[in-house]
């Protein structure tokens, strides 16, 4: 099934790129969080080890790309040295709050020039009010000032907004979004903006949009719990996971959970496609 797999991702019937989940907690405590994630939440690691592993099947099975998301990810003191090992495979996104690129960490973090690899920085809104009501207080400021320094440093940077449908942003709002994110050197096309999904805190508080494997494209994603049908698979609700979009519980060899997830997707019936858009 392997040549299978790589024809699927060949043809787009599978998406390129296999996601792992770094770790789970965070510095933040964001209101939509998919993963329940805070500075109080277990860790629950995939050991950089396995990460290089995973990229290194990936890569054999004819993926085309990783991307690697938490928690915060840069949390982990070994983070930089994985991502270039897994970037030296595949190319590489990893999802940040940037909000801990300063001193030491700063330091590490600059690395990552000259390797292909990409933090997508999460920031909301241009207002600081609108953004840190999600985020926390100073969240804006922190991020605004963060991403300059990696730019600078030769890294690229990509930022994720991520919006509450039932509160919708004016033209004028997301134009100043827009000045407000190429003044800090990131281009158009590399801002992201997605709804907020009602799974993990979000579904607690009763916000965002209902996303069933439907709406989400069956992007690979790996935890230390198992296989997903998508990054926002593996949630956590009022400290219980949602099982829903499980594909396997087994991940060596990531043929077992590629193969899963390729039945399942060929098994849809004709024109059922993801809605939401999201990547």
């Amino acid at each position: 099934m392997s040549a299978a797999v790589a024809d699927a991702v060949a043809d787009g019937r599978l998406p390129g790129r296999v996601w792992l989940y770094s770790n789970y907690h965070c510095n933040l405590a964001c209101t939509y969080c998919l993963t329940d994630s805070s500075p109080s939440r277990p860790a629950a690691n995939l050991t950089g080890e396995r990460m290089v592993t995973v990229a290194e099947q990936a890569a054999d099975l004819g993926f085309t790309g990783l991307g690697v998301t938490g928690g915060e990810p840069f949390l982990r003191p070994d983070m930089v040295d994985v991502l270039v090992a897994m970037s030296e495979i595949l190319p590489t996104v990893v999802l940040s709050n940037a909000t801990l690129f300063h001193g030491d960490r700063l330091d590490r973090v600059s690395a990552l020039a000259g390797y292909p690899v990409a933090i997508q920085v999460s920031l909301d809104r241009a207002d600081p009010g609108g953004n840190d009501a999600h985020r926390g207080d100073d969240n804006h400021a922190a991020v605004v000032a963060a991403i300059p320094r990696l730019v600078e440093r030769g890294i690229r940077v990509r930022i994720g907004s991520t919006l509450d449908p039932a509160d919708p942003v004016s033209e004028e709002d997301q134009a100043a979004l827009c000045a407000l994110h190429r003044s800090l050197g990131v281009s158009d096309d590399d801002h992201v903006v997605r709804p907020i999904v009602r799974r993990g805190r979000a579904a607690a508080a009763d916000v965002g949009v209902q996303a069933t494997a439907a709406d989400l494209p069956p992007e690979l994603t790996i935890t230390s719990d198992g296989a997903w049908w998508s990054p926002f698979g593996p949630t956590i609700r009022d400290g219980v996971p949602d099982t829903d979009l499980l594909v396997t519980r087994t991940t060596e060899p990531l043929s077992t959970p590629a193969t899963a997830l390729l039945r399942i997707v060929e098994g849809r019936p004709p024109g059922d496609d993801a809605r939401l858009g999201i990547r």
